[in-house]
């Protein structure tokens, strides 16, 4: 896959995120190309990855193998109605990673049928750890599946869902999920300081047990249910602060806030779908 051409349209967060992490897992910088409006971006990129830059969509997808929508959802439909004519015959995969915008709406956007793959990453993709749901269209073929994984791979955990609307779920679980995560960090280091912790000590113990209880969770085959248990001694501190999280409905509350993500994400794929 080093030599496969790949055209980036947008320069942002998502599309440096994979760039990094392709060109560490040893694909060709002069294979890249990634067309930003921004001078100062495509400046940085070029720069800091050695990669081809332009400010004309329809130059960076000449002669590409794969085509990265990596734009807001807002100027997707103008964009793609533009890149329409200027896409290679047979056309190329398209892997959109914006969130939000239907397989559908892109693929009437294109102007009909096309190899398309959608994908959900989050924002840790930008530490090359990132938590990735994967649909295929079914105009996507199996080689063209193992392309768009080998490529979204390079930000992090890949995951295929069966269907377009499971996206919504992993939307609502790991798209939005970094910050449920910040904020339970945040409450932590909150209560720690009021117990006596100095901010700095509060916070990086905070930060370094989330860590080490994640690194944990994914080397372990057992469950993060078991893996409570195995760290809960009966009649102990631990067991005692659960008690209250468990009082307090966390478990429900989680639920909940998992289910409002979800519909909003329903919500937003509707609106833009609109426009197809």
């Amino acid at each position: 896959m080093s030599q496969t051409r790949i055209a980036f349209i947008g320069g942002g967060n998502m599309a440096r995120s994979l760039v990094a992490g392709l060109i560490a897992d040893g694909h060709e910088p002069g294979a890249l190309i990634v067309s930003d409006p921004l001078a100062e971006m495509r400046s940085r990129l070029a720069e800091s990855y050695g990669v081809q830059t332009t400010d004309d969509n329809a130059t960076a997808v000449a002669g590409a193998d794969v085509v990265v929508l990596a734009i807001k959802p807002q100027v997707a439909p103008a964009v793609c109605r533009a890149l329409a004519a200027h896409l290679p015959q047979p056309a190329p995969l398209v892997i959109s990673v914006m969130a939000g915008v239907s397989e559908a709406a892109i693929a009437a956007w294109l102007g009909g049928e096309i190899p398309l793959v959608r994908s959900m990453p989050n924002t840790p993709m930008l530490v090359q750890s990132g938590a990735i749901g994967l649909h295929a269209g079914a105009g996507a073929s199996p080689a063209q599946r193992n392309l768009a994984e080998e490529i979204l791979r390079a930000g992090g955990l890949t995951r295929w869902v069966d269907s377009e609307a499971d996206l919504d779920t992993v939307t609502a679980v790991s798209g939005s999920g970094p910050a449920y995560f910040f904020l339970f960090m945040e409450a932590l280091e909150k209560a720690a300081v009021a117990e006596g912790l100095d901010a700095e000590t509060a916070r990086l113990l905070a930060i370094q047990t989330a860590l080490g209880a994640a690194r944990m969770a994914m080397a372990s085959d057992e469950s993060p249910g078991m893996l409570r248990q195995r760290v809960t001694s009966p009649g102990g501190t631990t067991e005692r602060a659960l008690g209250v999280l468990s009082d307090g409905g966390l478990e429900p509350l989680v639920a909940r806030a998992v289910a409002a993500a979800r519909y909003r994400a329903q919500e937003l794929s509707q609106l833009l779908g609109a426009d197809a």
